[in-house]
């Protein structure tokens, strides 16, 4: 049948130099008719070279470990290596499914495979990366920050293994199978924004089954130009559907041989208190939903304060009339001396002094927060833009500032902030928008960063000194919101009075967009 497919296809499109064969090669052919194919009786009409046995069953059709020909046009890779083709075309195949066990079955792979592999191709400064990487195993966890892989979970299925290997190898194409479905994940990069130096994105897709009764997708007809030959501007261009490396955590590549943490594994500290006000659902003492409290892992504490600090919940410095809303993880606190009265902050409720330090579960409930925001002030006919000045403060704010529609448009707000970061020499940087700010700045380092209600994202990495006050300056600014003698916040404090009455009325136009409360 699959032959029979190629056949069509050529007729239609022409030939074709190769056909490379993924996952179970003699997953259905019956013995007569492959004895046929042995014997020269059937030929296959195209080059075809084919990965080794993922079972025992199928270990008896490849004898040869390092590779050899099954019959005429059919070609056995081997258990591991690099094919160049004629026009410098690299092809870096692993056969077999993942084996952490000694002796490793012979229709399996080793860690020692994996670091054979990546000693052999990256051991020299010139090593730019691979045209193709062939496995058939899925890479674990390629669905992070990806569109959806469909009914398989990409952080129980696959291999860690593999994505250790494509995440040093780089391979512009990465062809997988086994799941039994198709999937064509969204490109993604292989450097990180700001920090490195551009590279080619990785195109990972994993073909189904031939054959099979739903008629997805087996085969993938491409055209690719060799690396070696491609000139570097153009290789590097990113597509513009580009997200972030599935495989990284932190912006730090994973270790060779051992088993990759998920980005949304950790756990976070969680605190329990009270305010005197119906704020969201009711929680156990470790902070989590009273319907869902057991759970077997400690959770990770965030580090503790060096002293006071205005911001942590649990502080008894935190002016809490301010807060309009409480979260598992996050809180919302009207701003001091804000911007307008629906000037609100996002919060950590443990310390934490970066968006880049937080777990994965604070991020989760952040960007929940940052979602629910934009619908509650869109439907007061505002947008929201978002900033964090991460520069002499010591607990995470960040800053959501409603700007009413009728006042201007996304791009005037994204163009005042380019042309009053040129005025005062900031370099003020677009980022991808699929980009997360983990993988442009490292915990620890000073950063200020705006988010505009689109998406669109623009960084600065404080290197020396920083206005303090420059989010606000621009925000106010004659072409913004027009309230330049609001710029500093110090001049916009109003009576504590005055403070309650704005979080009453906030939390009560808030209530129906809160998704704290109880169903």
């Amino acid at each position: 049948m699959l032959f029979n497919r190629v056949r069509t296809i050529q007729k239609k499109s022409g030939n074709f130099d190769l056909l490379l064969c993924v996952g179970n090669f003699f997953g259905s052919i019956p013995n007569a008719e492959w004895e046929e194919y042995k014997t020269g009786i059937k030929k296959a009409p195209i080059q075809t070279y084919v990965l080794g046995a993922n079972n025992q069953e199928t270990v008896k059709y490849f004898q040869d470990a390092d590779g050899c020909e099954l019959a005429e046009n059919i070609t056995y890779l081997g258990r591991k290596g690099v094919f160049t083709g004629s026009s410098g075309l690299q092809i870096v195949y692993l056969s077999g499914t993942e084996s952490l066990s000694e002796p490793v079955p012979g229709y399996s792979f080793s860690p020692k495979d994996v670091s054979f592999l990546r000693t052999m191709l990256c051991s020299t400064s010139q090593f730019k990366g691979v045209d193709i990487l062939l496995t058939s195993p899925w890479p674990k966890y390629v669905g992070n920050f990806g569109n959806s892989s469909g009914e398989v979970d990409t952080k129980k299925c696959g291999s860690a293994l593999v994505s250790s290997l494509a995440t040093v190898l780089k391979p512009r194409y990465h062809f997988a199978a086994l799941e039994k479905t198709y999937y064509e994940r969204l490109p993604y990069r292989n450097h990180i924004v700001l920090q490195e130096n551009a590279q080619h994105a990785t195109r990972f897709i994993a073909l189904a089954n031939v054959g099979n009764p739903e008629k997805k997708k087996y085969l993938y007809a491409f055209s690719i130009t060799p690396l070696k030959l491609m000139d570097a501007a153009e290789l590097v261009k990113q597509p513009p559907d580009v997200t972030e490396n599935p495989y990284r955590k932190s912006g730090k590549e994973v270790s060779i041989g051992k088993q990759i943490p998920s980005p949304e594994e950790e756990s976070a500290c969680q605190f329990f208190f009270d305010i005197n006000e119906k704020q969201g659902r009711k929680r156990s003492s470790t902070g989590r939903d009273s319907k869902s409290s057991s759970h077997s892992k400690q959770p990770r504490k965030p580090p503790q304060p060096p002293g006071p600090c205005w911001f942590c919940l649990a502080s008894p410095e935190v002016e809490k009339h301010l807060v309009v809303n409480i979260g598992t993880h996050c809180y919302l606190a009207l701003a001091k001396g804000g911007l307008s009265d629906d000037h609100v902050l996002i919060l950590p409720i443990g310390h934490y002094q970066s968006v880049v330090e937080l777990s994965a579960e604070v991020v989760e409930e952040v960007e929940k927060y940052k979602a629910t925001l934009r619908q509650f002030f869109k439907s007061r006919g505002k947008r929201c833009v978002l900033f964090e000045r991460n520069y002499k403060s010591h607990h995470l704010q960040l800053q959501v500032i409603p700007v009413p529609l009728s006042r201007c448009a996304t791009d005037d707000i994204k163009d005042a902030f380019i042309t009053q970061a040129q005025e005062q020499q900031i370099e003020l940087l677009e980022i991808p928008e699929h980009s997360d700010i983990k993988q442009v700045a490292q915990p620890g380092a000073a950063y200020f960063y705006v988010e505009l209600d689109t998406g669109e994202k623009l960084f600065h990495r404080i290197k020396k000194n920083f206005p303090l006050q420059f989010g606000r300056e621009v925000l106010a600014s004659e072409a913004i919101l027009n309230i330049p003698d609001k710029s500093d916040w110090r001049q916009c404090q109003i009576s504590k009075e005055e403070e309650e009455t704005l979080a009453r009325r906030f939390r009560k136009d808030f209530e129906p967009f809160d998704f704290t409360l109880d169903d």
